[in-house]
């Protein structure tokens, strides 16, 4: 008899709310997670009079009243969590600038933002809308898909503009490169320039953020994991924090349980991988990983990393000028050249700023401000650094950041009071993932979600995998993805 009925390994996202939906279902869950907390990406830390948000930028999948989405009236109702979280609207979507070239807001509204577009580059109004139409159709018919209404009952624009590149689909709606700039700047959250993304991506993601709005969560998104958490305690679930899992067990081709890092062994009928790929089939024990997953590993590329400055100000958000809570500062608007940028040290050219205390989440202190700068960057370029150089390589480099982040908030310098800064290397060495990815692989059309979903096959029996490596990234896809690989389990064992 097994110890368990399922082991789940990583408590991040998709561990989470797949060891909640397996244990509130009645089926007996061990969670085993590496570090002292949970959460993953999901979590936030102190230092000195703050608090610094990890890696949530903005949520998707919460809605307004009237119009919930997924995650508030679904996933979160499901686990029960939903009245203990406490969520922060922004109403804008971004701030996009382009220093001398371009400084508009969206706000998270259709018209809106039209009107947006129209007063910054007059003459675009009627041409955006027309964008925005395109967007909300190929999104509209994208999700229905997703869902799995058969291929003859969806609209046909779905098959001829979803797997367009995005820069494609700009081009023939706009003449002017700041427009594009302005409204394909979310490309910098999936991982490719629009030269690569497929339309539907950006599209889905707009669709999303304008339709449901973006959010925040009062505490951070370590609120959000503790709450989840605390429902698959609550309905008897067990945990056990610093500890790793050294190997998954296999007996007769099948898994049936786990051995942890002081060598004991958990048994279970399944185990939910919340780890990366490469990690997880390199814990396999007393089998041979199948060719077809052999095949497809080896032809796979490690996603992009990030680099991280978490910064606690001196200064009120108005003080600094800021009046939206995200903004993207870029040099210009040469996406592919800023892509390329991601693979060196060359002085960072674009970042998304998150400024937590427009729409307070509370982690800091009154009349100060919590904000983050980001800038994604490959690890490689770390692999050349000796260690010896290391701290003053990344200070060096952190500088570039808040050049660009003075651009909207001059004067910024003078009030730091905290500083923390993540490289590549230190999302490797916290969350465990090759090349410390933050979506997985590569999400370009052809490393994707739509041709690479690992997740609904493993060629191992009771083994299953949950999160960006299998699947899409970011927070509302492997919250999602967690809950949908528990209920398909479920339904497994049921049958």
């Amino acid at each position: 008899m097994s110890d368990y009925d399922a082991i789940v390994i990583g408590a991040g996202n998709a561990g989470l709310t797949a060891a909640a939906t397996l244990q509130r279902a009645g089926a007996h869950t061990l969670l085993v997670e590496q570090h002292n907390v949970a959460g993953g990406c999901g979590t936030s830390f102190r230092r000195g009079r703050f608090e610094f948000e990890v890696a949530l930028h903005q949520l998707s999948g919460v809605g307004v009243d009237g119009q919930p989405a997924s995650l508030r009236e679904g996933l979160f109702q499901q686990l029960g969590i939903a009245d203990k979280l406490e969520f922060v609207q922004e109403h804008d979507l971004y701030r996009a600038v382009i220093p001398g070239q371009v400084d508009v807001v969206l706000p998270a509204d259709w018209d809106g933002a039209v009107s947006a577009i129209e007063e910054a580059f007059p003459g675009n109004g009627p041409r955006a809308r027309t964008f925005f139409d395109l967007v909300k159709t190929v999104a509209f018919w994208q999700i229905a898909a997703m869902r799995g209404l058969p291929a003859e009952q969806i609209d046909p624009v779905l098959f001829r503009q979803g797997l367009r590149p995005t820069k494609d689909v700009l081009d023939e709606h706009f003449d002017d490169d700041r427009i594009k700039f302005a409204l394909s700047i979310y490309w910098t959250y999936l991982g490719q320039p629009p030269s690569k993304l497929p339309f539907q991506d950006l599209a889905l993601t707009l669709f999303a953020y304008f339709e449901f709005k973006p959010w925040h969560v009062r505490g951070g998104s370590q609120a959000m994991s503790s709450a989840i958490l605390d429902s698959f305690l609550q309905a008897g679930g067990e945990v056990r924090f610093n500890t790793e899992v050294r190997a998954i067990l296999t007996d007769r081709g099948r898994v049936f349980g786990v051995r942890l890092d002081d060598n004991q062994v958990v048994t279970a009928t399944d185990v939910v991988s919340n780890a990366s790929l490469p990690v997880t089939y390199a814990m396999l024990d007393n089998i041979d990983v199948p060719s077809a997953v052999r095949s497809d590993l080896g032809s796979r590329k490690i996603g992009v990393s990030g680099f991280v400055l978490h910064m606690g100000l001196d200064a009120s958000p108005s003080e600094l000028g800021f009046t939206t809570s995200t903004s993207f500062v870029n040099l210009d608007s040469d996406d592919e050249r800023t892509f390329a940028s991601w693979h060196s040290f060359e002085p960072a050219r674009g970042i998304c700023v998150s400024a937590y205390d427009v729409a307070p989440i509370g982690f800091a202190p009154s009349g100060a401000s919590h904000i983050s700068l980001m800038t994604l960057q490959y690890a490689d370029v770390w692999d050349k650094v000796l260690p010896s150089d290391y701290a003053a390589t990344k200070f060096a480099y952190a500088q570039t950041l808040i050049d660009m982040v003075e651009h909207i908030a001059p004067g910024l310098r003078d009030v730091i009071e905290e500083v923390d800064v993540a490289t590549p290397l230190t999302i490797m060495r916290y969350l465990g993932h090759p090349g410390g990815a933050i979506y997985g692989y590569d999400q370009d059309a052809t490393e994707g979600w739509l041709f690479r979903n690992s997740e609904r096959q493993t060629h191992i029996p009771g083994l299953h995998l949950a999160g960006s490596w299998a699947g899409i990234g970011g927070f509302q896809p492997t919250l999602e993805a967690g809950a949908r690989i528990a209920r398909r389990l479920l339904r497994t064992r049921a049958a």
